[in-house]
């Protein structure tokens, strides 16, 4: 990305990793630019069958702050949908790789997880107050977010780009170009209005960014043809590019990879603790079993580490 690494989904200057898709799809246009848009996945394969519970391990349970120990619960602040990382299935249960993996990770703790759903933006804030434990959404582990939060790292994600089927648009010189976003991602904040910088200071015009409240109406922007293109994080839009059965397709190559973490209270002992079950995961194949089972091999990491931003 111009600039440099990218924090993909962000409530501050910087952004975090690939949210939010769950397609809907509707005949005419009457899904207008609001941003109204349904969590459910439409078209494609059904969602992934949950993982098998993880067995609890003393000796990384007992690493666990008392506090959090004693309620038996781990509270995780979510925001949703951001296919196929955490979605709601038809059900209303909310799923995904990173769902099955903070199940499975709890488990090892010999927690019971616990999904409150918030505002992106109220994430970070909400931990630093003591109402979540941990978030989980996609979290890009930044530099400027580390001023606030610790992180343990579990995966890596880049940039893509998506666009109608048959379209014609390269990310590098989309100058004039509609193009869809979620709302304080760092699509939205860093990569394109870099972009559109730079088609202005050559005197071309400025690319014209479309911010959503949900990814989901993103894409539904790009399909219904309110918009050119899409930017997002690349399991998103490369799940998002299988839902639409042919709506959609890539345009140009994922870029500017970087780690996506799970946000604790800055010192927090609890990030000692989701390390050493993390690495637990991926030492027993764990891990690798959940990322398969979402097709997200390519952004599995050998080595989890506390605060290991890029940028």
């Amino acid at each position: 990305m111009l600039g440099g690494i990218q924090d993909r989904r962000t409530n501050i200057s910087r952004a975090a990793t690939i949210r939010r898709l769950a397609v809907v799809f509707v005949a005419s246009g009457a899904l207008a630019l609001s941003g109204c848009s349904s969590s459910e996945p439409s078209g494609g394969d059904e969602s992934p069958t949950a993982a098998a519970p993880a067995e609890k391990v003393e000796e990384i349970a007992n690493t666990v702050p008392e506090a959090i120990k004693a309620s038996g619960k781990l509270i995780v602040g979510v925001n949703i949908p951001y296919a196929p990382n955490e979605f709601k299935d038809e059900t209303g249960k909310i799923v995904g790789f990173d769902v099955d993996l903070m199940n499975a990770v709890a488990g090892t703790l010999g927690l019971q997880p616990e999904y409150r759903e918030a505002d992106f933006a109220k994430i970070i804030p909400s931990i630093q107050g003591g109402t979540f434990n941990v978030g989980m959404s996609s979290f890009t582990d930044s530099k400027e977010r580390e001023q606030q939060v610790d992180f343990v790292t579990y995966f890596s994600a880049g940039t893509l780009w998506a666009q109608p089927a048959g379209g014609s648009i390269n990310p590098e010189d989309a100058c004039g170009k509609k193009v869809a976003v979620q709302a304080t991602t760092v699509q939205e904040t860093d990569e394109l209005p870099a972009r559109s910088k730079k088609c202005t200071d050559e005197g071309k015009p400025a690319i014209e960014i479309i911010p959503f409240d949900s990814q989901d109406a993103a894409t539904n922007a790009v399909v219904l043809g309110q918009a050119d293109a899409m930017s997002a994080d690349s399991p998103v839009t490369l799940y998002a590019i299988k839902q639409t059965n042919g709506k959609l397709e890539q345009a140009g190559e994922t870029f500017d990879s970087a780690p996506y973490g799970w946000p604790v209270e800055k010192g927090s002992p609890l990030a000692q603790s989701l390390l050493q079950a993390l690495e637990h995961l991926i030492e027993n194949g764990k891990y690798k079993e959940i990322a398969a089972n979402w097709g997200l091999e390519e952004g599995m990491i050998d080595k989890p580490v506390i605060n290991g931003a890029v940028s």
